[in-house]
């Protein structure tokens, strides 16, 4: 079930976005998320719109999307990869924004493969100085529908 994220989530969100990024990242040091974790904790969750997937009372996955138009975050637990839970929250912010981008890493082809699935398109590519890494940048608009 999609829901509107509540401050009661912080915690298990922050352990599901730990579990996860750190999973989906092998190509990066485990040390960088640790690190990130009190931005993400302190200026990211409380500005964004997020929407969690919860089942039997557990968090399974969350999406985050920030000035009405970026998608900051998308994570699914690793035990649930594969189960539709990321689909049905790209679905659900779709719905609700007309417009929208993410950067992914190239190297997370998982992710990358994904998003273009949905209907994302690779518009542009940058360079991440924290994690030495490059980036896509993604698009998704209401009007370009596969």
């Amino acid at each position: 079930m999609i829901r509107k994220w509540q401050s009661s989530d912080r915690q298990p969100l922050l352990t599901l976005w730990l579990e996860s990024t750190i999973y989906a990242h092998p190509f990066i040091e485990e040390s960088y998320w640790y690190d990130s974790e009190p931005l993400v904790r302190d200026v990211y969750l409380p500005t964004a719109h997020t929407w969690v997937w919860e089942e039997d009372g557990e968090l399974q996955g969350f999406i985050s999307v920030m000035d009405q138009r970026f998608i900051g975050a998308l994570f699914v637990t690793p035990a649930c990869i594969g189960r539709g839970i990321g689909r049905a929250l790209i679905a659900y912010v779709c719905d609700r924004y007309p417009d929208l981008s993410l950067e992914v890493y190239q190297k997370n082809s998982r992710a990358v493969n994904f998003y273009h699935a949905q209907g994302f398109r690779i518009e542009d590519s940058a360079w991440q100085d924290e994690t030495r890494q490059p980036t896509w940048i993604m698009r998704w608009q209401a009007d370009r529908m596969l």
